[in-house]
């Protein structure tokens, strides 16, 4: 199968803070599948670093048009998050992927929680506007924490238990 993955969580640093988030695992997740890199902060054009972003809203309504997405400063950067959650899409179904594992808590690819809008570390229960659509479109959307889901039963891997 072929799976997109947050770049972070491979160790690409392309965070907003210039780190990564390298997840054990990862390698033995290629071994039975091909993974897609992938930042769509970065693909939308964002530098790294950059400042911290948070949405301002569901992420459902941003794709809508209604919403934005602000950095600490108050900058919308709203179309680039959009343009990089529109080209993860693109690759997902250029390339066949049937899910993605994205970074929780990120407002491109949270999928169980993202942050409050008001950069303050408060998390709330939601998703990230990459997470949304690529979710919408009927690709399965796993986090850090459950994509050991994806390693066969079989493989001698200790399956995050």
């Amino acid at each position: 199968m072929k799976i997109l993955v947050s770049a972070c969580l491979m160790g690409q640093k392309v965070r907003y803070d210039g780190k990564d988030r390298f997840t054990e695992g990862m390698e033995k997740l290629s071994q039975y599948h091909e993974l897609l890199p992938f930042c769509p902060e970065v693909s939308g054009g964002l530098p790294v670093p950059r400042e911290p972003a948070e949405l301002n809203g569901k992420a459902r309504d941003i794709l809508n048009g209604e919403g934005s997405i602000l950095t600490s400063s108050g900058n919308d950067v709203t179309a680039e998050f959009l343009e990089g959650a529109g080209k993860a899409l693109a690759l997902c179904l250029e390339k066949g992927a049937e899910a993605a594992i994205l970074k929780d808590g990120s407002p491109s690819c949270g999928s169980t929680y993202v942050y409050d809008g008001n950069h303050c570390g408060v998390k709330i229960p939601g998703m990230g506007v990459t997470a949304e659509l690529l979710t919408a479109n009927g690709i399965r959307v796993f986090s850090e924490k459950n994509f050991h889901e994806l390693i066969p039963e079989e493989c001698d891997y200790v399956r995050g238990e």
